[in-house]
């Protein structure tokens, strides 16, 4: 077999799964407690339709499980080969499928709620380690940011997934297609399939939507075909093998605009309003202090804006702070909301207050930076709005535009606080002056920093700085 994966990976907030081959039997006979735990069992059922002559398959498992204090979240993770199907040219490889995203057991030891599941697939005479080490990665994240993988979505890795010196080093997830949902007691399970990617591929994905992307990679057998299979020799983007493909996706992104309403990023914001040594009502928000803690309301507001900010397009988004929740039966608006989608509008916490602020201060990363482009072009040309969310805090900056509804900026009052949250919004002829003024940023090779971007008129000024003042605040 060649080295092609494919990976079943679990989705986490409906239900989610990861598959492992554990064993035979589960029936439950005169009042015994059955084998498997029922979670475990439907998922393992699912692998057995695909899969009815391979009763115990290769199986990586956690010797300590996470739920006892273990440090990987996936309880087994099993690994099929898969013939392929030559009438499509798909070649034989391994399909990795991981147990521990949705609620196997039902008692609350893990999951307070139900998830989602999934797959992937790789090949070789025998299975390689590395999707499973690949596939605990990713699990951790989830568990412990508590955030939701959904088809659609990216995962900036910045890492060959092998640990070679392959160009695959980031992810995007899509349904497996050939596992189905399948039902458990605590809910029902889908699967997910982890794609590696090249880094031109994801950054299409980020500009554009990751769906269409997937789309277009089906259509090259070098990178993937219709199964997706991730091959970590390959050497080419879609891009180098068909430079038309890149006709597509500029055109996606003048007509759709982009569905990633949010990333986790290295940024601070300073209020120029206010001198920092102000304590009794400073607006300061500066990479050395310690700023106020998002409100739980204002963090779910926040999780909620993002997901928001990706139903507006027919085809599912990629958000890689929080999952969106697709609701095909909302017609679509240019008018895009910061609201909650429940029932009630979350509502700013009452003792803090939002402030208006005169002039402030943008601070990002370099890998920041490229995004503003994104973010004026493809989201606030669009009538919608987008979130850098600090990895190294609660603070958070959303640039809306004019026609977002609920946000706290205003056009009379653009920049307005809300603790460490940070609304702007800019009109569209701002937006387009300042995407003439950063063109520069749009290359994504390394450039000399610190750059600086001022509008005085405007009282703004944005900064693109040396990952080390975000790492190293107090230097």
């Amino acid at each position: 077999m060649a080295g092609k994966p494919r990976f079943f990976f679990p989705p986490r907030g409906e239900q989610q799964a990861v598959v492992a081959g554990v064993g035979e039997g589960g029936s439950q006979a005169h009042g015994l407690v059955p084998l498997f735990p029922p979670g475990l069992q439907a998922i393992y059922g699912e692998c057995r339709r695909l899969y009815p002559d391979q009763a115990n398959p290769l199986q990586v498992t956690a010797i300590v499980k996470y739920w006892l204090g273990g440090p990987d979240p996936l309880d087994y993770i099993s690994m099929y080969r898969n013939v392929g199907c030559p009438s499509q040219d798909i070649q034989e490889h391994w399909h990795y499928v991981s147990f521990g995203l949705s609620d196997l057991y039902g008692d609350n030891r893990v999951h307070e709620f139900t998830g989602t599941g999934g797959p992937s697939e790789v090949g070789e005479t025998a299975p390689p380690t590395w999707p499973a080490e690949l596939m605990q990665g990713l699990s951790r994240y989830v568990f412990q940011s508590e955030n939701t993988f959904c088809s659609g979505d990216h995962v900036s890795w910045h890492s060959p997934l092998d640990n070679s010196e392959s160009r695959i080093q980031h992810m995007l997830l899509t349904e497996d297609p050939q596992m189905q949902p399948v039902q458990t007691p605590f809910g029902t399970v889908s699967f997910l399939q982890i794609v590696g990617v090249c880094t031109e591929e994801l950054q299409a994905a980020q500009q554009w939507n990751g769906q269409g992307i997937l789309e277009l990679m089906r259509g090259v057998r070098i990178a993937g075909g219709p199964w997706l299979i991730t091959d970590m020799r390959r050497g080419e983007t879609i891009f180098d093998i068909d430079p038309h493909l890149q006709e597509r996706v500029d055109q996606g992104i003048e007509a759709e605009g982009s569905n990633l309403s949010g990333v986790s990023a290295k940024c601070v914001w300073d209020d120029l309003s206010r001198p920092p040594e102000d304590e009794e009502d400073s607006r300061s928000i500066c990479i050395a202090s310690q700023p106020r803690r998002l409100s739980d309301k204002d963090t779910e507001q926040i999780r909620e804006t993002l997901r928001k900010g990706l139903e507006f397009n027919t085809k599912p988004a990629l958000p890689p702070i929080s999952g969106p929740r697709q609701n095909h039966d909302r017609p679509q608006s240019r008018k895009d909301s910061l609201e909650s989608e429940s029932s009630s509008a979350i509502v700013p916490h009452e003792l803090v207050r939002t402030r208006q602020l005169e002039s402030v201060h943008l601070k990002f990363n370099q890998e920041s930076g490229t995004l503003l482009s994104l973010c004026l072009r493809g989201r606030l040309l669009h009538g919608r709005h987008f979130t850098f969310k600090s990895i190294n805090g609660d603070t958070a900056i959303t640039f809306v535009s004019s026609g977002v509804e609920g946000a706290f900026a205003t056009e009379e009052h653009p920049y307005a606080a809300h603790g460490p949250w940070l609304q702007i919004l800019l009109t569209e002829e701002f937006v387009e002056q300042m995407l003439s003024d950063i063109q520069e940023l749009n290359t994504h090779e390394e450039s000399k920093l610190p750059k600086e971007y001022s509008w005085p008129e405007k009282k703004l000024k944005i900064s693109v700085l040396p990952d080390s003042v975000f790492d190293n605040p107090l230097q």
